[in-house]
């Protein structure tokens, strides 16, 4: 996954991030640093490390102009995810919503706790045995989305907050780049991938998942029922994570495999009857036309009764 880290300070967070990034087996690189400081010291370390840079001045722009700046910068270095590491400016709705799912922040306390600033004195005052850091998912709410790791770290006795804070980031410096691998890696671990594939299957009328040869597959439901999807997980030694579906048939899945042998492929017993393969572990996987496909495949299958309610429905 292709990642930029947004900073505007001392860049030591995305220090942690990039050079996680250059160890083997790491699912990200980092492709750009931007910030909206020129002169951040951050911004040197990525260029010492050839890593390319942005960087743009707030001060005399509006907030969505700024906002826009940065993300066409973004998107000109073809970025999946966002790491936020020290990036002092609140992000407009706009901004957060076109990066929804793929922005991730730390925070520097156990959230929920202690939302917003002074984090440490709050947790020393209220007397707590552990203060800690957070990384979480970017939301409009402000340290508000969905908390992905954590780490607790011990208060002392006599603790201050510039002392306790200064441990928290190291131990923000070794949470994030772990959970961070985890979170954009998940789409190429077989449980992450079968759980979108098993939600979106079974959302059909009457769908069930059965096993088929030891196989998960999805089925049309009751006795006179017919398989519409399976999931395909290393069969015969293959790297592949894939989902299986029905065609019109060998003409039009050849021509799929043939258009975009990168997504598409015939997969061994089932090709013979016109399923296609539909490849699951790569980057960028389009989830609304996986979708598109399940739909259509069951509509192949399922009964008239159901089909007719599912385009009943549909007009809702």
């Amino acid at each position: 996954m292709r990642v930029a880290a947004m900073l505007s300070g001392t860049g030591t967070t995305m220090s942690a991030l990039l050079f996680h990034s250059r160890l083997p087996g790491c699912p990200y690189e980092v492709v750009l640093v931007a910030s909206n400081v020129p002169d951040a010291p951050g911004l040197a370390i990525a260029a010492a490390e050839d890593v390319p840079t942005f960087a743009l001045s707030h001060k005399g722009m509006n907030r969505a102009d700024h906002d826009a700046a940065m993300d066409a910068a973004l998107q000109e270095a073809d970025v999946d995810y966002i790491a936020m590491c020290g990036y002092m400016r609140i992000l407009t709705p706009a901004f957060v919503e076109r990066w929804a799912g793929r922005m991730v922040n730390t925070h520097p306390s156990l959230l929920p706790k202690y939302k917003g600033l002074d984090t440490h004195a709050r947790a020393i005052a209220a007397g707590d045995a552990h203060g800690g850091c957070s990384v979480h998912v970017v939301t409009p709410e402000l340290d508000d989305g969905p908390v992905l790791g954590q780490m607790p770290v011990a208060i002392l006795p006599g603790d201050t907050s510039d002392a306790l804070g200064y441990r928290v980031r190291l131990a923000e410096y070794q949470l994030l780049p772990r959970v961070f691998a985890d979170y954009v890696g998940r789409a190429y671990r077989a449980e992450w991938v079968v759980e979108q594939l098993r939600t979106l299957a079974l959302a059909h009328p009457e769908a069930e998942e059965r096993d088929s040869h030891g196989a998960i597959g999805w089925h049309t439901g009751g006795k006179s029922g017919k398989f519409f999807a399976y999931f395909d997980h290393h069969h015969h030694g293959s790297a592949r994570l894939a989902l299986l579906v029905k065609t019109d048939g060998p003409d039009e899945l050849a021509a799929l495999v043939e258009r975009d042998p990168d997504i598409y492929f015939r997969p061994a017993y089932y090709g013979a009857s016109g399923w296609v393969g539909i490849i699951l572990n790569r980057p960028r996987v389009d989830w609304d036309h996986v979708a598109e496909w399940l739909d259509r495949s069951w509509r192949r299958v399922a009964p008239a009764r159901l089909t007719r309610l599912q385009a009943a429905a549909d007009q809702f």
